[in-house]
């Protein structure tokens, strides 16, 4: 029986895979609108024709290897589950430890350890493919390396994370989901309060930025906002990549701009500012906030469901898997498992309200720059750095893309209608480059 339902989950992921390369490669549409050929949002006016080739190419490609990696990690914790590897983990880490943290931390080493060689193939296919492309400008060793970090930094939260959650599913038996919802919260805040200044550093070098002239031009647009801000960081992305990016982390005193090196090097002063600009429209709306609301709720409902969920797979089936109740912490792949389709079933709406943000934070940037031809250059310039489609599949915009395509971001700057003000002239008109 367990051979059989083995075998039905493998057929189930390789006929979803091929679904997906037929319709990736095969049937989705990814053309321009003939009312927009020929207009700023047309790939084919600001990119060659092998760009536009290689576009296509990669961010099929990409697109393909997001598919099939989510359901990938599915099929995995199912196998341990009904192979009864969950179960051997927890029976070695009895043998070593009688102590309930110990012997989740022995657990847990097993399972990350396991994960991380049965991922480790799609990982580094997908490295691969970047360095063939010319996105990725890492060399192994270094990538070999953010990978040892980041399973450490995973490990290091998720035993936190885990020996808590079993902690309150062993006190509270009914309601542990409730507990768990509610330690998740400062838990959350606390992470996003560390982030840039523990964990960040831990892959990139920060350093403030370099360009002074720059830096008084962003941080007058952030006092013109009213955002808190004192200083502009640079991070060196130039080793590890091509593409461009600049964000705002954190909250409260630890919150940062951070632009990426690669940025710095290849936009002009007007584009940073633009970049800046929707940036800060982020945190004038307060969509930090909306976001960490509606993150808490998603989990409130999600924690419910897992746990009804759960429980009935464990007593239907834990027998077979040799995990006696809910409580073991050989449970921990179903609780993946559950939490990991929730999620992904969940992205079209956290991914409908993302860009729903974005693009406010895009019409924000357009008000305070009052400079369209800047904001449509900087979509341009982020798309043939990262070889990404300027008008990708339905599926993939409803399950990848937090923000909008590119296709609607030019487009709605080119449509955008400015309101300047006889006598006002933009803020990049205020604030030339050499001032």
């Amino acid at each position: 029986m367990i051979r059989k339902w083995a075998m039905r989950a493998i057929i189930a992921y390789l006929l979803f895979g091929l679904a997906i390369f037929l319709y990736l490669f095969y049937l989705a549409d990814t053309s321009i609108p003939e009312a927009l050929k020929g207009t700023n949002a047309d790939p084919a006016t600001f990119l060659n024709g092998r760009e536009l080739e290689l576009s296509e190419e990669y961010s099929r490609i990409r697109n393909l290897m997001f598919f099939l990696a989510t359901p990938y990690e599915w099929l995995f914790y199912y196998l341990l589950l009904i192979f009864g590897v969950s179960a051997l983990f927890e029976r070695s880490a009895k043998h070593i430890s009688k102590f309930f943290i110990a012997r989740t931390a022995i657990y847990l080493f097993w399972l990350s350890l396991a994960s991380f060689v049965v991922m480790f193939p799609l990982s580094y296919l997908s490295y691969t493919i970047s360095k063939s492309y010319n996105i990725s400008t890492q060399i192994f060793p270094a990538w070999m390396k953010d990978k040892v970090i980041d399973f450490w930094v995973q490990y290091a939260t998720m035993l936190i994370i885990i020996t808590v959650l079993y902690a309150l599913m062993r006190k509270y038996k009914r309601r542990w989901w409730l507990a768990a919802w509610v330690v998740s919260v400062p838990f959350s805040i606390f992470m996003m309060f560390i982030q840039p200044v523990v964990i960040d550093p831990l892959y990139n070098d920060f350093y403030p930025l370099k360009d002074k002239h720059l830096e008084a031009k962003i941080l007058a647009i952030a006092k013109e906002a009213d955002i808190p801000a004192e200083h502009v960081y640079e991070v060196d992305m130039s080793t590890k990549t091509n593409s461009l990016n600049a964000y705002v982390t954190g909250v409260g005193s630890n919150s940062r701009i951070v632009l990426w090196d690669t940025t710095l090097e290849r936009l002009s002063d007007e584009e940073i500012l633009f970049i800046m600009a929707h940036e800060m429209g982020h945190y004038v709306e307060k969509h930090i906030y909306k976001g960490i609301a509606g993150y808490l709720l998603l989990t409130f409902v999600g924690l419910w469901l897992t746990a009804k969920l759960m429980e009935k797979w464990i007593s239907r089936r834990g027998k077979e898997w040799k995990v006696e109740k809910v409580t073991n912490i050989s449970s921990l792949p179903a609780f993946l498992l559950i939490t990991s389709i929730l999620l992904f079933l969940a992205s079209p709406l956290s991914n409908w309200v993302s860009r729903y943000q974005e693009m406010r934070a895009d019409t924000y940037a357009i008000k305070m720059t009052q400079d369209k031809e800047a904001g449509i250059q900087t979509f341009q310039s982020l798309t043939k750095a990262g070889l990404s489609q300027v008008n990708p599949p339905i599926l993939v915009k409803i399950f990848r893309y937090g923000h909008p395509t590119m296709l609607e971001r030019i487009k709605m700057i080119q449509e955008y209608q400015l309101n300047i003000p006889k006598g006002e002239e933009s803020f990049s008109e205020k604030n030339p480059p050499n001032f």
